[in-house]
């Protein structure tokens, strides 16, 4: 079997004694969406948690960690983050503000800490997928395992489905 190289995440989590669990996949740079990392997978999308940075309007720059086959609600973020008006940043702004690029954003290890919540759901599964860091490696660990250990906030930030809509899949 291939070694897998640990990223800096992972190396946090081994420091901090949490257990996880690193899987690689094959990346589609054609299509970085968390559905197509969900199919690599072989998981439910529901368990497949993308990471969002958002600016505030007052607040600054804070972190949302949503299913990946949901959209975050904007007013829904700058609530729970204690702001009235929130964005997302530009993609040429992620990697500068948070040492990773888009499609390998993990909630582990940004160059400095935001504040960080994730969507209530995290908490319905025993285990979910957050990026490791980089494109084509997610870990695979207990929500509330890294909900504690990056301090997180659980609320609910996103957007309902349209009803007689079908979430894509």
């Amino acid at each position: 079997m291939e070694k897998i190289n640990k990223t800096n995440a992972a190396r946090l989590l081994d420091r901090a004694k949490i257990r996880y669990q690193l899987i690689p996949y094959t990346v589609d740079p054609d299509n970085l969406a968390a559905t197509h990392v969900a199919e690599e997978l072989g998981e439910d999308i529901r368990c497949v948690f993308k990471t969002l940075v958002l600016k505030g309007e007052r607040r600054g720059h804070f972190v949302c960690v949503v299913p990946g086959d949901c959209e975050v609600d904007l007013k829904k973020a700058a609530k729970a983050a204690g702001d009235k008006k929130a964005e997302m940043i530009h993609v040429k702004e992620l990697l500068p503000l948070t040492g990773y690029i888009r499609g390998g954003c993990s909630p582990i290890g940004m160059k400095k800490p935001f504040p960080t919540f994730f969507h209530s759901t995290a908490a319905d599964y025993p285990e979910i997928y957050v990026s490791a860091g980089q494109r084509g490696l997610q870990i695979r660990i207990a929500p509330a395992d890294l909900i504690g250990y990056v301090g997180a906030t659980v609320a609910d930030l996103v957007k309902e489905e349209e009803s007689g809509e079908e979430a894509e899949a």
